[in-house]
């Protein structure tokens, strides 16, 4: 099986089985031997098939007639992939592209849709100056939203609020992809350490500006090679999401709720500061995303996380009261992390906005019911959007007077921010999009 056709491969799963993209990328590019070269090009192909979904689709209306309704799922693939190939990798050969393309149909379909898949990918490389993009001017939102693949209504809601610009930076950044970030394991080694002992495995990295114990990878090997990983001397975190543990404050010898903390990233980091002393008490509802929360700390060598499968609206219920810190880094609808995942943008709707903000509530109200006084909360979402961020936590403080609102900003380890509840953006932070807020129980 060539590359493209272990593409097309994982391309179907994702589109008629509504699997993951980086997941079902994974399971198949670890069933084949291939080269590093082919593992770049399968992974280049399909999170950028996948990412331009609906302008790739429009591209294609310019060169067929029929309605993409009555095409298969898999021969519409296959153009999906070839159209991409031709508008968006200038390093592919047209001819190769559309060879290729024609091989998989002959393949996957028969000698009509050979016919056709030949003539519509021929006639897109002949007349490539057919497709023209709206008039930036006269309908910016369809212009960024097919320039930059987004759905028109989440362009809708950056252009409003951001303005054209700013809306138009943040479309481009989340179709690059970020760089890798991993947590130094500081029970194990400082950061300097692990920075000699990942160059020695083949990985060019560099300390994070935003925490004392981040670094930021450049280039690296398959993971599943690094010796470093599988000895627990560092988790894979974003630097954004590093800073909520920060934030948090934990000490040794508190004991600490993690309300929604599988798979385990802050959990562990939480943890690691307070020096494996105390207890951090890691909940969620999903029993096997609890089970890698426990896998990461054995590997990390932390003894004091304890799993819970716990609806955590139901928290305050079970430990009224009790814990010195809880942290609700809440269900959201992602909108910050966009970059990091290539289907994610096609699988949401503004219906989000409905409904999360009062799932959110819910947990934020019991996860503070099991502060003590005096005791802290932190609210903290990969999201950018106010109706999950500061609308929830503004709300929240009208009903609550026992709480009071801190600076979040004021915690962070390295960089200053003086912002009471901080919004980080990856446009301008060049870090995942990220909400963090911290409130203190006054009475």
């Amino acid at each position: 099986m060539d590359a493209r056709e272990i593409a097309l491969k994982i391309i179907n799963d994702v589109t008629s089985n509504h699997a993951y993209a980086n997941i079902a990328l994974v399971r198949e590019l670890n069933r084949h031997k291939i080269s590093d070269q082919d593992r770049r090009f399968i992974t280049e192909l399909v999170y950028g098939t996948i990412k331009a979904g609906e302008t790739l689709d429009w591209i294609i209306g310019h060169y067929v007639t029929r309605s993409l309704n009555k095409v298969a799922p898999v021969i519409l693939n296959i153009l999906r992939m070839g159209m991409y190939q031709i508008f968006f990798l200038s390093k592919v050969p047209v001819s190769a592209a559309c060879n290729q393309a024609v091989e998989l149909t002959k393949k996957y379909g028969h000698t009509g849709t050979v016919k056709f898949v030949n003539a519509v990918l021929r006639n897109a490389g002949r007349g490539p100056e057919k497709v023209i993009y709206p008039d930036r001017e006269k309908n910016i939102v369809k212009f960024l939203a097919l320039k930059y693949f987004h759905p028109q209504w989440m362009v809708a809601r950056w252009v409003k609020r951001l303005g054209a610009d700013a809306a138009e930076e943040l479309c481009q950044i989340n179709n690059v992809t970020p760089a890798l970030s991993l947590r130094t394991n500081t029970l194990k080694n400082t950061r300097e350490e692990l920075l000699d002992i990942l160059n020695l495995e083949g990985v060019s990295a560099e300390a994070s500006v935003w925490t004392p114990e981040g670094i930021v990878c450049h280039s690296y090997p398959a993971l599943s090679t690094l010796k470093s990983l599988r000895d627990g001397l560092f988790q894979i975190q974003d630097e954004s999401s590093m800073l909520v543990a920060h934030v948090l404050a934990p000490k040794p010898g508190e004991f600490i709720i993690d309300a929604c903390g599988a798979p385990g990233g802050k959990s562990t980091h939480i943890a690691t500061l307070m020096e494996n002393k105390g207890r951090v008490l890691s909940t969620d509802i999903y029993e096997h995303k609890l089970a890698l929360t426990q896998e990461n700390a054995q590997r990390l060598g932390l003894t004091i996380i304890d799993v819970q499968s716990l609806d955590a609206t139901t928290l305050g219920d079970n430990y009224a009261r009790q814990a010195d810190k809880v942290l609700v880094d809440a269900p959201c609808s992602g909108l910050g992390v966009l970059r990091r995942k290539a289907d994610s943008r096609w699988r949401k709707t503004e219906d989000m906005f409905k409904e999360l903000p009062i799932l959110q509530m819910a947990i934020l109200k019991s996860a503070a019911e099991c502060v003590k006084l005096g005791g802290t909360l932190v609210y903290s979402t990969c999201t950018t959007e106010p109706e999950e961020n500061q609308d929830v936590v503004n709300n929240f403080l009208k009903g609550n007077p026992d709480f009071a609102l801190q600076h979040a900003g004021e915690m962070f380890p390295v960089t200053e921010n003086k912002a009471e509840m901080v919004q980080l953006w990856p446009h301008i932070d060049h870090v995942d999009g990220f909400f963090i807020s911290r409130l203190v129980r006054v009475k």
